[in-house]
């Protein structure tokens, strides 16, 4: 199959998608953060019956707190963090649980308050964590493909391939932010960072195998290599991401409230980063080989011929 001559709908399709999402970034508020990152109150509650922790959220959005993260710590102890709280605040709270999930009683073990300053720190560390990661993925594919010609193309590509997923990951949570209040915490950027590096996988190994043929096959076109490369790891590439799609979706089902952010964008990176290690990154490479960009700016501003005189 001509992979490199269809990229141009490759790139056509990746517009179509990215754009809508820079579009609810610049437009309107952007991505919701949650509590992680604009600070709130943390409780240790540990109760004296058994609670369910499904029970112990339906009880806090009756009580007007459907911001609340619940997690469970076991024998009846539960981690609960919401948006900052006084002490008046957080006796109402504690209250309102035990009349409805624990008349007996409770123990707080402990309360805490979540500076806004630490929740920045957290953003500006988790972006400090994506630059650190982007700059040593790029040297080493660039060390790796250093026996082709143009190594620094390789590197480059698979960066963009990156940035591209991760814009389509964050455009989609910008969408449903507005649309259904969907948050992003700390778990979004541990998900986010591990998309980052399923993508770079999917793409070093589509690259691997272009090195191969690039070596192997060196009368054939650049174009020529790049479709027998996807080609012979395409089946791999969908094997992968399905068996991986099936175990997240398992998860989404089954697994806690707590971790579905989590779920929801590696599942969304899964898909994305299968794509774009065949319709991204490969494409770049031949586009970088033939002018493409080189070739579309001569295009558009080129100036028109001088009249000629009669």
């Amino acid at each position: 199959m001509d992979f490199a001559g269809k990229r141009a709908w490759f790139f056509l399709v990746s517009l179509v998608v990215i754009l809508p999402g820079v579009v609810f970034l610049i437009l309107a508020p952007g991505l919701k953060p949650g509590i992680d990152f604009t600070g709130g109150s943390t409780l240790i509650l540990d109760f004296d019956e058994s609670v369910e922790q499904e029970n112990l959220r339906v009880r806090l959005e009756e009580m007007g707190r459907p911001e609340a993260v619940v997690q469970s710590m076991g024998d009846g102890t539960y981690f609960i963090r919401t948006v900052e709280l006084d002490e008046e605040d957080k006796d109402a709270l504690v209250e309102g649980l035990e009349s409805g999930l624990s008349p007996s009683g409770s123990t707080v073990l402990a309360f805490d308050l979540v500076s806004p300053v630490v929740a920045q720190e957290t953003v500006l560390n988790a972006m400090w964590a994506v630059l650190a990661a982007s700059v040593g993925i790029f040297l080493y594919v660039w060390w790796a493909f250093r026996n082709v010609p143009s190594p620094f193309r390789y590197g480059a590509a698979a960066i963009l391939a990156l940035l591209h997923d991760t814009l389509i990951v964050i455009g989609v949570f910008a969408i449903l932010g507005y649309l259904w209040d969907v948050e992003v915490n700390t778990m979004f950027l541990i998900a986010l960072l591990t998309v980052i590096g399923y993508s770079v996988n999917d793409t070093i190994v589509v690259f691997d195998r272009l090195r191969e043929n690039v070596l192997l096959n060196p009368n054939n076109t650049f174009a020529g290599n790049v479709n027998l490369s996807i080609s012979e790891t395409l089946g791999r590439s969908l094997n992968t991401s399905f068996t991986l799609l099936l175990t997240l979706l398992a998860l989404m089902l089954f697994g806690g409230t707590t971790i579905r952010t989590f779920l929801l964008v590696l599942l969304i990176g899964v898909v994305v980063g299968t794509y774009s290690s065949i319709g991204i990154a490969s494409q770049m490479l031949v586009s970088w080989e033939y002018g493409d960009v080189r070739s579309l700016f001569r295009r558009v501003f080129r100036r028109p011929n001088p009249a000629v005189a009669s």
